[in-house]
């Protein structure tokens, strides 16, 4: 253990640097700790030096302190002597003077008084008596007893400020206090009387706690031949560690007295007083403002403090984006996860069928000129491509029996009737019967119907198409709906779904020459009632053989000739002669259909005249219809596209050929026919057709993929945002 410094060389010594000083610092309790088993002079129940004598271990008296020779000279002389020197031996046992008598008698001995002391002489002995706290370095300060078990001192009178204080207080420092025995078990000194100076001391320090850092800031025991608080000299052999300070004042500052201890006695010794084993605390001394010179010796802990504990750098933005990176990129790494998991097992959008090709075909040259008659009005279209030619007023007039063209076409979509069949069997009412009694009256009738009989609906149309019988219109009316103006209603409703806004029907045969129509209203009806087979499978009949065997031609004279395929005729003295037509034409691989209409016609004979003259106009229709080829066979005309960027070609199977006439434009389409597309194929799947105009003469032809289709790839998966 190093020496401990004279007071002249304290005084004299400057600061070093805070890393020396936090060096001795922690040396310095070491080396307390190891030398704890050095005993020093009387030590109190605080753990302390009281300047108290100690009572002889025979006897039990108290012992006088030695003096020792060098307390006679001045203050001035060095008081320790040299650490390398053996311990003194303890002093002998001397009587007391009449002027030197304890500062404080046993309890046991309320009579007696003490001695008085000089004013410099107490103050030095009571200060440490009065320091309060149990500290962890409360074991450098326990005296070691030398022979014997040393009887401990009795306690004084407590003053009631005291009683309070002598409940124990558990501390994690209590096994420091415990004074270790050298030969036999030592008992515990009696605490002596406190004065009321002493009583406000404690006081005021029972309001601090326990600290752990009270070794390093507990002030040096006195070193081995120091002069003690009463001048008296301690051996070496009693001399406790000595504790180092890292800065003394440059002026000579009065000595600390040192800090009360609490003593634990370890197993088998008897208690001490609970005095002994009260924990007080001293308050830390008042830190110096900021840019002041310190006072005093810095706190060793302190200084550590100030060393290893630094603040925090400040806060920058670079390190605040450094730590947000860092909490929100495990958020958004587990985020990605989820959302590749969800966009990986998300249905596949169903492909589609996209053209590339050309949208439409236009044909050169001018519109066509067609042989129109000089009265009336007429209109031609082919079914799917447009309107040829058109002319005369389209206004509405009387149509005759043209208008049972409505009355077919109404009973064959409620009672479909299948090319062959007769369809179901209609009984003739009286009402049929009677009708047919007007043909005196210029009337178109069945005449060969009788009560009772029954007729088919293949015969009942054939009556009303091509013989062109009012009676069966008639009946064919009520045998629908119940009753004929039921029928007339219905009948209304269809023209006008069909788009004919020029257009009213007052009755079933189109006697009435208020049922009126147009040319162009009659070609939408025309072209629609061509659709049915069955009815086209009547109207191309030159003639027809009704259920007697009286056999009816048709007053349409155009067929079958030039590829006429019907419609019906219609003529009044109102309405003049009047025909709605039809005929086919093969052309470009397909079969176009040409409805055309005549209305108006009065040049006698009325009937002959307009099949003359729609017989022209049809001849010439056919005459102004061309075809060209407008995609070739593998030309590829489309792609498959699979919903998220990825597209495969198409191409057609075959040549296509666009038909029509000199100015007009014809669409083409491509479309998937009705099929669902698969998200992945072979090359030369059919996945679609091509279509080159409309209605029943457009061309169609399938187109197969040109390579292999192909799932999307996971990368598009994950990026889709529909």
């Amino acid at each position: 253990m190093k020496p401990a410094p004279k007071p002249e060389a304290k005084a004299a010594a400057e600061p070093t640097a805070g890393d020396d000083r936090l060096k001795a610092a922690v040396a310095a309790w070491v080396a307390n700790a190891e030398d704890a088993e050095g005993a020093g002079d009387t030590v109190g129940t605080d753990g302390v030096q009281t300047g108290k004598p100690r009572e002889s271990a025979k006897s039990g008296k108290p012992e006088e302190p030695a003096r020792s020779a060098v307390s006679a000279k001045p203050t001035d002389e060095p008081a320790a002597k040299s650490t390398d020197e053996p311990a003194a031996k303890p002093a002998a046992k001397a009587a007391p003077t009449s002027d030197e008598k304890p500062a404080d008698k046993p309890a046991a001995e309320p009579d007696e008084k003490s001695d008085e002391k000089s004013g410099e002489e107490k103050k030095a002995a009571d200060a440490p008596a009065d320091k309060p706290a149990d500290r962890p370095t409360a074991a450098f300060g326990v005296v070691k007893p030398k022979n014997g078990t040393a009887k401990p001192a009795e306690a004084p009178a407590k003053k009631p400020a005291d009683e309070a204080a002598d409940k124990p207080a558990d501390r994690p420092t209590a096994a420091f206090g415990v004074v270790k025995p050298k030969n036999g078990t030592a008992k515990p000194a009696e605490a002596p009387a406190k004065k009321p100076a002493d009583q406000t001391a404690d006081k005021a320090a029972d309001k601090s706690g326990d600290q752990p850092t009270a070794l390093l800031k507990a002030p040096a025991a006195p070193a081995a031949g120091k002069t003690g608080p009463k001048g008296t000299a301690d051996s070496d052999s009693e001399r406790t560690s000595q504790f180092v300070p890292l800065k003394s004042d440059a002026a000579a500052a009065p000595a600390k007295p040192a800090i009360p201890i609490s003593v634990t006695p370890p197993t088998g010794v008897p208690k001490a007083p609970a005095e002994a084993e009260r924990t007080k605390q001293t308050p830390l001394p008042p830190q110096s403002a900021a840019g002041a010179e310190p006072t005093g010796p810095a706190a060793p802990l302190d200084l550590l403090a100030q060393l290893t504990n630094t603040p925090p750098p400040p806060e920058t933005p670079v390190r605040t984006a450094v730590r947000r990176v860092k909490i929100w990129t495990p958020l958004v790494a587990l985020l990605l996860i989820v959302f590749c998991v969800v966009q990986a097992f998300r249905p596949l959008p169903d492909p589609t069928l996209k053209l590339t090709a050309s949208k439409s075909y236009a044909f050169d040259g001018a519109k066509p000129s067609l042989p129109w008659p000089t009265e009336g009005q007429g209109h031609v279209e082919v079914s799917g491509l447009g309107t040829i030619g058109s002319f005369g007023e389209q206004k509405p007039v009387p149509i005759g029996s043209v208008a049972k063209t409505m009355t077919a076409y109404m009973v064959l979509k409620n009672h479909p009737l299948k090319q062959g069949e007769n369809g179901p069997m209609i009984d003739i009412d009286a009402k049929a019967v009677s009708d047919a009694g007007k043909e005196s009256e210029g009337e178109s009738v069945l005449n060969t119907v009788k009560p009772g009989q029954k007729i088919s609906l293949r015969d009942a149309l054939s009556a009303v198409m091509i013989p062109s019988a009012n009676n069966i219109a008639r009946l064919l009316a009520r045998w629908d709906s119940q009753s004929e103006e039921a029928f007339i209603k219905k009948m209304n409703v269809t023209a006008k779904d069909l788009g004919m806004k020029n257009t009213t029907y007052t009755d079933a045969s189109g006697l009435m020459e208020t049922t009126v129509s147009t040319a162009e209203d009659q070609v939408k009806l025309g072209k629609k009632a061509m659709e049915i087979p069955a009815l086209v499978a009547i109207t191309k009949l030159p003639s027809w053989k009704d259920p007697s065997g009286t056999t009816h031609r048709n007053y349409n004279t155009l067929v079958p000739f030039d590829g006429a395929i019907g419609i019906k005729t219609g003529s009044t003295t109102k309405a003049g002669g009047n025909l709605l037509f039809a005929g086919q034409k093969e052309i470009g691989g397909t079969t176009q259909l040409i409805v055309a209409a005549v209305l108006g016609q009065h040049k006698a004979p009325i009937i002959d005249t307009v099949n003359a003259v729609s017989k022209k106009v049809l001849i010439a229709a056919q005459g102004e219809l061309r075809d060209h080829k407008v995609v070739k066979k593998g030309d590829v005309v489309g792609r498959v596209d699979d919903g998220l960027g990825g597209t495969t070609p198409v191409v057609a199977t075959k040549d296509v050929t666009a038909v029509g006439w000199s100015g007009l434009t014809v669409n083409i389409t491509l479309n998937d026919a009705g099929r669902k597309l698969p998200h992945s194929a072979k090359a030369g799947t059919e996945v679609g057709q091509l279509t080159v105009g409309s209605g029943p003469g457009q061309v169609r032809v399938p187109v197969t993929l040109k390579k292999g289709l192909a799932e999307p790839s996971f990368g598009s998966k994950l990026t889709r945002l529909g």
